[in-house]
């Protein structure tokens, strides 16, 4: 049986006359309500306040992608490849279509942190634009024309508060353009629906312009070119959009087939676009695909960049390292980029924290889930892979609060709209947007390979629309239907109190909030609940449920619908209180950019897990160059505990001040002082790159280095001269082998080379990435060229008796070649 929800139209207002463009922007059309367009702007003015104040104080955020972003800009070659310099050594582990944009932005305004970051504010503003439209456009026929409308803000809101969309919006790395490309797709299917009906069904005006076709293409490019932020981790929502489109579209089954096939290839042709020109130069006359096994892209998208990111193996995975078990000692590296801790040598992690407190037997439910259902790995820095991932303490404050709630609304809902017609909009857009929620849920959850808490930000926009159109949704089934009105009550409660568990895990953090949050909760139940406990009385015996269309009494007027006010304002308290105050917190704090997080643990590293990786983190004291170091100052743990320590090489951040290259205090920093720049790979001193730089020589390369880490350091130091990754990202890449670094001496295209350390993700765990190619490199090196001593430079660097920061390695020292 269907429960109809669908309102009444309003009572016919006068009509209005036309309004400007102008007018229709700010205000809106005519016939909308006059709220909702003032309400609109209300929502992305706070969302645009909440990606974009004070971004300089994150720098350049993950400095591997910003010294790509600051070659591109030097170089055209470098733009397209998407190279980490300037002279196109090796590309980064990502396509470049994200810092395209940004490139483009600092060609214009120059190279900052502002017109480094601002792309990605404007990003995730214009995603919350899309969410917005796509719910208001595609749920009418079931909440009505104001309805709509409503459901639209609260999924725009919800998204716009979502903590680690917040995060992720103020960093430079390419999951903000991959949400909005995702968003965007999923607009265009529903639009593509939309226009079906108008073509078919003659209902005209609102429910849509254009030919299903052309929108159904342009949901093709979005997701061809989320292919090409992030490679197979944009296609993971895809799946659900064709079969949506099968069961929703209007058109004949032959017509929905070849429409799909048209869309396909588009698809098809976006996706492979860039790979395939890549793949098809001849390797000695572009540089190394980053990250890849082989030097091809193809690889690297089914490799590092796909499957083995799911399943743990080859080059998406931590491997069989001993990065994957908790516990003290030594990291042997860390990812490149981060706008918080040390880049230099002379590291050693600490002990990995360990979670936060919870509430009694519930604050361990999720960790024990995720081992017990889900087995197998770390998965990075997301935490344990299992069904609890999302809700433990690495990922729960980032992204979970409101997954209760958008569960039960998408079953609810569902069931409501009940038999509706096969083409009916609302069901596709619930279909689409649940569908999009549990794909993106099954995959990062169990994926075994390496995971960032910044992957989730895929599922913000599923969570925000389900709760959009779930609360009004329940709302009205609560005034219309007798059965359905504890469901409204019952879903504020499981999600107030999941929102209480997560802010009890981190107890001295605004201890007030979470029974805040627990007293909002049992207000709007309680006045829920009693609002039902009326009804009941004044209901007819003989009828279920309320005529529909004809709301109940007690709450239109007088005191019951005064209660019902309180139940909504409480009820909004207990639902995004939580996340409001997990997002307001990278307005005051620096972020880490390599791996950003919003909350209390907001200030630095990787993450609030329980899986613990000795040794990351960083701390703000270090990003403002007044700490000591980083890396090493934090726990992979809630608590960001373990003791880390500084060594020869930079002792803090440094990139601090409006554009993020004032130093601050002692040692750190540039211009001044004697701090280091650098990776795991070797540090090198401000001294040290002031004499690269006088004796360059023509050189291609100011130097090389061992790892991303190091060379993306320097050339953000720098300016932006090349800088040699040996080993690309994780210190693996067959780049260069020694025949071709040879060659390079041979032609004076690089003098220098500082040996030592482990500069990249090994490919044994963390660690191990100095082998191989690399080594004999280094191998070679040493036996051939001559060592610089520090007395030649005047500083403090790595030469000869600095160790490179972990236990056990190879002393770092400057070499002469040729």
């Amino acid at each position: 049986m269907t429960t109809q929800l669908t309102t009444t139209d309003p009572a016919a207002e006068p009509e209005r006359p036309p309004r400007g463009r102008i007018k229709r922007l700010v205000l809106g059309r005519p016939s909308d309500p006059r709220w909702a367009r003032p309400a609109l702007w209300a929502v992305l003015i706070l969302a645009a306040i909440l990606y974009s104040w004070d971004l300089s104080r994150n720098g350049d955020a993950n400095t591997f992608y910003a010294a790509a972003v600051l070659s591109g800009t030097e170089s055209w070659k470098a733009f397209f490849y998407g190279s980490l310099d300037s002279a196109s050594f090796i590309t980064v582990d990502k396509p470049p279509f994200a810092f395209w944009v940004m490139e483009i932005s600092a060609r214009i305004f120059g190279f900052n942190s502002w017109s480094l970051l601002l792309p990605q504010a404007a990003e995730g503003v214009a995603a919350v634009a899309v969410v917005y439209a796509a719910v208001r456009r595609s749920v009418a026929s079931l909440t009505g024309e104001r309805g709509a409308y409503v459901a639209a803000l609260i999924a725009a809101l919800a998204l716009t508060l979502t903590p680690m969309v917040v995060a992720i919006d103020r960093d430079d790395n390419p999951d903000t353009m991959l949400t909005l490309l995702l968003a965007l797709g999923a607009w265009a299917l529903l639009e593509s629906l939309r226009a079906g009906r108008v073509r078919q069904d003659g209902q005209g005006g609102r429910e849509g312009r254009g030919h299903p076709l052309l929108w159904l293409v342009l949901s093709g490019v979005a997701f061809g070119l989320a292919f090409n932020t992030k490679m197979l981790e944009g296609f993971i929502a895809l799946p659900a959009l064709p079969i949506v489109y099968l069961i929703a579209s209007g058109a004949r089954l032959r017509s929905r087939i070849g429409r799909l096939s048209i869309a396909g290839g588009v698809l098809a042709v976006i996706t492979l676009s860039w790979m395939t020109v890549v793949d098809l130069i001849p390797k000695a006359s572009r540089p190394y695909v980053g990250s890849s096994a082989n030097d091809t892209v193809w690889n690297l998208a089914v490799g590092y960049n796909g499957f083995g990111r799911i399943s743990g193996g080859g080059a998406g995975g931590f491997g069989p390292g001993a990065a994957r078990t908790g516990g003290s000692g030594p990291v042997a590296s860390v990812a490149p980029g981060g706008g918080t801790g040390t880049l230099g040598g002379g590291v050693t992690g600490g002990t990995g924290g360990t979670g936060g407190t919870g509430v009694g037997a519930f604050s361990e439910l999720a960790h024990r889930a995720g081992g017990a259902l889900g087995g197998g790995g770390a998965g990075g820095f997301g935490g344990q892979a299992g069904i609890g991932r999302m809700f433990a303490s690495t990922l729960g404050g980032q992204i979970s609060w409101l997954i209760p709630f958008a569960v039960i609304a998408l079953i609810a809902t569902l069931i409501l709209i009940g038999r509706r017609p096969r083409t009916d909009l609302a069901r596709a857009s619930v279909l689409l947007w649940g569908g999009w929620l549990v794909l993106e849920f099954v995959v990062l959850s169990f994926q075994q390979g390496t995971q960032h808490p910044y992957y989730t930000s895929a599922m913000a926009p599923p969570i925000a629309a389900l709760t959009g159109i779930g609360a009004v949704t329940l709302y009205q089934a609560y005034r219309r239907s007798a059965r359905w009105s504890l469901v409204l009550p019952a879903a504020i409660a499981v999600t107030g109190g999941w929102a209480f568990v997560l802010l009890r895990r981190t107890p001295n953090w605004n201890p007030w909030l979470p029974w805040t949050v627990a007293g909002a909760t049992i207000v709007a139940v309680l006045a829920l609940v009693l609002g039902w406990l009326r009804s009941r009385r004044s209901a007819d015996p003989r009828d279920g449920a309320v005529t529909a269309g004809r709301p109940r009494r007690f709450l239109t007027a007088g005191r019951p619908g005064r209660l019902f006010a309180v139940a909504g304002v409480a009820g909004l308290i207990a639902v995004l209180a939580g996340p409001a105050a997990y997002s307001a917190t990278p307005l005051s704090q620096t972020i880490s950019g390599s791996n950003p997080l919003a909350g209390p643990t907001a200030g630095g590293g990787f993450g609030a897990g329980g899986a613990g990786l000795a040794g990351f983190g960083g701390t703000d004291a270090a990003r403002s160059g007044s700490g000591t170091g980083g890396y090493g100052a934090g726990g992979y743990g809630a608590g960001r505990t373990g003791a880390g320590r500084t060594g020869a090489g930079r002792t803090g951040a440094g990139r601090t001040g409006a554009d993020g290259r004032a130093g601050t205090e002692g040692p750190t920093g540039r211009p001044g002082g004697a701090g280091g720049y650098g990776g795991l790979g070797g540090t090198a001193s401000q001294q040290m790159i002031a004499y690269l730089e006088a004796h360059r020589d023509g050189a291609t390369w100011l130097i090389a280095v061992q790892g991303s880490s190091a060379a993306a350091s320097i050339i953000l130091a720098t300016g932006g001269i090349p800088v040699m990754a040996m080993g690309g990202f994780r210190g693996t890449d067959a780049a260069p082998t020694l025949a071709q670094f040879e060659q390079y001496v041979k032609q004076g295209k690089v003098h220098y080379v500082l040996t030592g350390g482990r500069g990249g993700l090994g490919g044994g765990g963390f660690g191990g990435g100095s082998g191989g190619t690399v080594a004999s490199v280094t191998s070679w090196v040493e036996q051939n060229c001559s060592a610089v001593p520090a007395s030649a430079y005047s500083g403090a660097a790595s030469g000869g008796s600095a160790t490179s920061g972990v236990a056990g390695t190879a002393a770092t020292g400057l070499y002469r070649c040729g």
